[in-house]
């Protein structure tokens, strides 16, 4: 049985797009007729709720994971994209740093809690929340593939670096498989000269990793989670969903090849 393509979105700092980027290539890719397992990581949810899951009907999450009070088969939810299962995000995630913070292993609970899953999936997704906690780092420990959404500002490029250097850490650390997969340019506004300028920055240090199309900045692409759907069911015809099945496609090519 052949590996899942293990993917973790990440980076330390909020508001860059991260979830929704998550959620909408997970969704473009499960169109693409591949089976996707959504790892919501993050205590806030907003990928559950995002993806149209009512947080007080689930019953299990990744907290339940981490614990190992549950196994990952029996956490999962289908969605109502074809293909894409997710298993949730809950409040009690929060507080998991702490519970885990005197495991001997705490770094490696969620890549043991995947391990059966990795193989039943073309494809896993993982969301991190936005910060370089004890909750990233087991994504990034359990992850074969990271992807990083940044936005055109000079703040972002220092958040950029600084992750890296994180993910160096994890890799010589943790897990020596881990490779960055690519750097998605989020918000992007061509009429901007800062935009450009970021974007041509961003280029000098990772060309061969940036992905060639950025994300518009899109009132629809923002209004979707709301409604609980992906950009691609919500805004189906729009510049959003297009550039994110381009990305889509664009990680397929990378990881396939």
């Amino acid at each position: 049985m052949s590996k899942s393509h293990i993917i973790c979105f990440a980076n330390q700092k909020g508001g860059v797009g991260k979830t929704t980027s998550a959620l909408n290539i997970a969704a473009c890719i499960a169109r693409s007729g591949r089976s996707v397992l959504f790892i919501d990581s993050d205590p806030q949810g907003n990928a559950t709720s995002g993806i149209g899951i009512k947080k007080r009907s689930i019953s299990g999450s990744v907290y339940d994971l981490l614990i190992g009070r549950l196994k990952w088969d029996e956490a999962v939810i289908k969605t109502n994209v074809r293909g894409l299962s997710i298993i949730p995000s809950s409040m009690n995630l929060v507080g998991a740093e702490l519970e885990l913070v005197d495991e001997s292993d705490r770094e490696f609970k969620l890549k043991k809690a995947l391990a059966d899953a990795d193989g039943r999936f073309d494809y896993i997704i993982i969301d991190c929340p936005p910060s370089l906690g004890l909750l990233t780092i087991n994504s990034l420990t359990a992850a074969k593939q990271v992807v990083i959404p940044v936005l055109c500002e000079y703040y972002s490029l220092e958040g950029l670096s600084q992750l890296t250097a994180t993910i160096k850490q994890i890799k010589k650390l943790y897990n020596p498989e881990i490779e960055l997969l690519g750097v998605l340019v989020n918000m992007f506004d061509g009429r901007l000269n800062l935009s450009i300028a970021v974007l041509e920055e961003i280029k000098k240090y990772f060309a061969d990793k940036l992905f060639r199309t950025p994300i518009p900045r899109s009132v629809k692409i923002s209004e979707a989670p709301s409604h609980g759907m992906p950009i691609t069911d919500y805004d189906k015809n729009g510049k959003g969903a297009a550039a994110y099945s381009a990305v889509a496609l664009e990680i397929i090519r990378r990881c396939e090849k």
